[in-house]
């Protein structure tokens, strides 16, 4: 009687949480029973090898006009590790970990869209040497692996998207959309792994994309893979009922082992209706799909979470628009993601 009892006093709770009103699992609760919700995200998630991004001017004088830039000595400050009462904090009744975004809102450099997302830094002496070997990775066919943070390494994670823009031209695949993991190369991205719901849909679509890695830049694409729902779908399509609905717990793991990319989605974890999902991906040879492909072999790379919004404002004719608008967040023009879980082991 007990455990149902605290099962359903935490389904109310979740009944009040931005598009989430699902009963927990008890996985979830068995990752919620290890959170503190009275506590900074970084007392409950192991960060010591993160920075974080997030969608509002940064005050330091040296990123004047930029995305707010958190340092991993920041987030894991002794007497004050910080959070951000609107767009990185912890849930007060889960003790999850929670990143929000609005539709528009300061960017860094090479994006159009606004972000509260972790990136690994390696080397946790050098807070600012993104490019710096010592705190990227590599596979272990890159010609001078040994210099660098790590050969491979794994991110593994139990979230929930919990909202999504309610805003956006569902013709575009940034619409209603956000980026809740990633691979990011110097360049492009071998993984980034995406939650995509229809506001007249009961399920969202998660799928992963990989980007090729050409010689020029202007020749890259995305090559999408369906993992739980499908990728392209428009209001006038039906409803993805093997997706994944708002607030829905899920879990994603992400191996690399030498060359070799070992992707693992699982729905309903610990459940007796529990589905998994795995991928294999060579990221040392060029992916078949195109010739333009030179694949990662010597690329550096790094591990990114939380959440990317995919909605912008930008005008129509821009190639990136997504059709979106930004009229608040109790409009819906936002999206939010809790994590219950995050390791990095690199």
């Amino acid at each position: 009687m007990k455990k149902i009892y605290v099962a359903c006093a935490v389904a109310a709770l979740f009944a009040g949480t931005a598009g989430a009103a699902n009963t927990p699992t008890n996985y979830q609760l068995e990752l919620m029973s290890k959170l503190d919700a009275s506590k900074a995200p970084a007392q409950n998630f192991e960060m010591r090898k993160w920075k974080i991004n997030l969608p509002y001017p940064d005050t330091k004088p040296e990123r004047e006009g930029k995305t707010m830039e958190v340092y991993a000595s920041q987030l894991n400050d002794a007497e004050n590790p910080f959070s951000h009462p609107e767009w990185f904090y912890t849930n007060a009744e889960t003790g999850a970990m929670v990143f929000k975004v609005p539709n528009e809102a300061v960017t860094t450099p090479n994006s159009k869209n606004a972000r509260s997302e972790l990136r690994a830094m390696l080397n946790v002496n050098l807070p600012t040497g993104y490019k710096d070997p010592s705190t990227n990775f590599v596979l272990a066919s890159h010609d001078n692996a040994a210099a660098y943070g790590s050969i491979g390494g794994r991110m593994s994670a139990a979230l929930s998207v919990d909202h999504v823009s309610l805003s956006g031209n569902d013709a575009k695949m940034g619409a209603h959309s956000v980026v809740i993991g990633q691979i990011h190369g110097s360049n492009n991205e071998p993984l980034k792994i995406f939650f995509r719901k229809l506001p007249n849909h009961e399920h969202g679509s998660l799928f992963w994309n990989y980007e090729i890695n050409p010689k020029d830049k202007k020749d890259r694409f995305d090559i999408p893979h369906n993992i739980f729902g499908q990728y392209n779908l428009t209001k006038e399509d039906k409803d993805p009922v093997g997706g994944i609905k708002l607030g829905e717990l899920f879990t994603y793991d992400v191996d690399i082992v030498d060359n070799i990319m070992n992707l693992t989605f699982t729905k309903n974890p610990g459940e007796a209706n529990e589905q998994v999902v795995t991928y294999k991906v060579n990221l040392a040879e060029p992916n078949s799909a195109s010739d333009l492909d030179t694949s990662y072999a010597q690329d550096w790379m790094y591990f990114k979470a939380g959440a990317y919004n995919q909605c912008n404002i930008k005008p129509k004719t821009n190639t990136w628009s997504s059709g979106c608008s930004n009229n608040g967040l109790d409009a819906g023009d936002y999206t939010q993601v809790s994590f219950y879980k995050l390791n990095l082991i690199q």
